[in-house]
């Protein structure tokens, strides 16, 4: 008596469940539980290398239907016969990936154009994001290896290991016949015992995990480095792999073509260890990139209204005045007259000046008088304005009598033209103010001209 019981374990009865119309497929169930593993380690391990929280799963929309796309277009081209071939399943079931059959090397190449895709769109570098999300990928792996369990699928040659994989027939509810039959039952008939190259490769990429995540802590690899890791470890459980199957695949040279695939993508991935940049990116120039990024964002979807900013009020400066004829050469500086005097341009109703000479008018008219005069005397260059009046001599102008205002001495150094207008109606309203040095006697002369 044998315990053969006790040394193989067996299929699992059925891999599809219908509640109703609705069918529960193990395998997408176990592909899905794969991708949303790999989704919370990947952003989990994003976030620890700086990155924006959630992000991952924005570039999953991309990353992930490419993936699937990739993978079912590879499996189709390494096992045509399956579907295209002499009595094959034909065009119908190529799109039913719910069926199995998805090619790992399609889904992380078409799956890669697709995280590219979406870390272009959000300014985030390609490999330093696959160094993140690589152990969730392989893990993923592993779980969905479960599926290819309970399909009764890619399995191995015939064995009498202890932990041979026992393999039954199944029949659906039309009678047929067939121990992959992905809708039937088994029926407990025995079809064979075969190598569980689907628990191998599971434990293999178990194994590619653990180093995967020892790798990146003790050695922080960074700039893709660690994703051609994944790579390359995962090709070499892989070729073994291939070379204890016994289901149909193609062949090239009595190889099977996947391992030809592994071989190639495997010194791929080490040339690129060997010559990518060597360290980790900076967590903090990750983490500044995605702030400023998402700041700049969120202004542009919900713009702020601009602060209204009143309009800059010109410097109150005084207003430009025409300029002063130039004095004549014969003065040197000139008498200053009171505001009191002078009066404002803009007032409606001048002040009074108490003028004792009562002859305002006549002051205004000969200040108008001696500016023209000025003028004049400049174009023709008259002889007696050719001399500098000494500034000793000006400051000996005759004091006005008591009562009258006191002139203020204007700046000898910057004449202004209220000082030069103001002289001279200081002088024609004080005729008997004393007399002039012989020298100011030109302005005199100027105002009786």
């Amino acid at each position: 008596m044998t315990l053969d019981w006790l040394t193989y374990f067996p299929s699992p009865a059925r891999g599809v469940w219908h509640l109703g119309p609705v069918p529960i497929r193990a395998y997408a169930l176990c592909i899905i539980l794969g991708i949303v593993v790999a989704l919370l380690i990947g952003d989990r391990r994003w976030r620890a290398r700086g990155g924006e929280p959630g992000v991952i799963y924005d570039i999953a929309l991309w990353a992930v239907p490419f993936g699937l796309i990739g993978g079912r277009l590879y499996h189709l081209m390494t096992d045509w016969r399956t579907y295209f071939g002499e009595g094959g399943v034909g065009w119908e079931a190529t799109p039913r990936i719910w069926d199995g059959g998805l090619g790992i090397w399609g889904a992380v190449a078409l799956g890669g154009v697709g995280a590219w895709i979406g870390c272009r769109r959000r300014g985030i570098s390609l490999p330093a994001f696959g160094d993140a999300i690589a152990p969730g990928i392989v893990l993923a792996q592993a779980i969905g290896r479960v599926g290819n369990y309970f399909n009764q699928e890619l399995y191995g040659r015939e064995t009498t290991l202890p932990w041979g994989l026992e393999i039954f027939w199944r029949e659906d509810a039309s009678g047929m016949r067939d121990p992959h039959l992905l809708d039937g039952v088994s029926t407990g008939e025995l079809y064979k015992i075969v190598q569980p190259t689907f628990l191998y490769e599971l434990l293999w990429n178990l194994v590619v995990f653990l180093v995967l995540i020892y790798a990146d802590r003790r050695f922080r690899m960074g700039h893709g480095r660690l994703f051609a890791l994944y790579v390359a470890g995962y090709c070499i459980g892989r070729f073994g792999i291939e070379l204890l199957r016994d289901d149909a695949a193609t062949h090239i040279a009595g190889i099977r073509v996947n391992s030809f695939t592994s071989t190639f993508v495997f010194i791929g991935a080490v040339v690129y260890i060997l010559l990518a940049t060597k360290g980790r990116e900076d967590p903090e120039a990750i983490r500044s990139a995605w702030q400023s990024r998402e700041a700049g964002g969120h202004d542009a979807e919900t713009p702020e209204e601009p602060a209204i900013e009143a309009p800059e009020e010109p410097a109150t400066e005084a207003p430009d005045e025409p300029d002063a004829p130039e004095a004549p050469a014969g003065v040197g500086a000139v008498v200053a007259v009171p505001e009191s005097l002078t009066g404002q341009a803009d007032s409606a109703e001048p002040e009074a000046v108490d003028d004792p000479s009562g002859e305002q008018e006549e002051a205004q008219f000969a200040d108008s008088a001696a500016q023209q005069d000025t003028e004049a005397d400049a174009e023709a260059g008259d002889a007696d304005a050719g001399r500098v009046v000494p500034d000793s001599e000006v400051a000996e102008v005759a004091e006005p009598e008591v009562g009258e205002p006191e002139a203020e001495t204007g700046d000898a150094d910057n004449p202004g033209p209220e000082d030069s207008d103001g002289g001279d109606a200081q002088s024609a309203e004080h005729p008997d103010a004393g007399e002039l040095p012989d020298d100011a006697a030109t302005d005199d002369a100027a105002e009786q001209r």
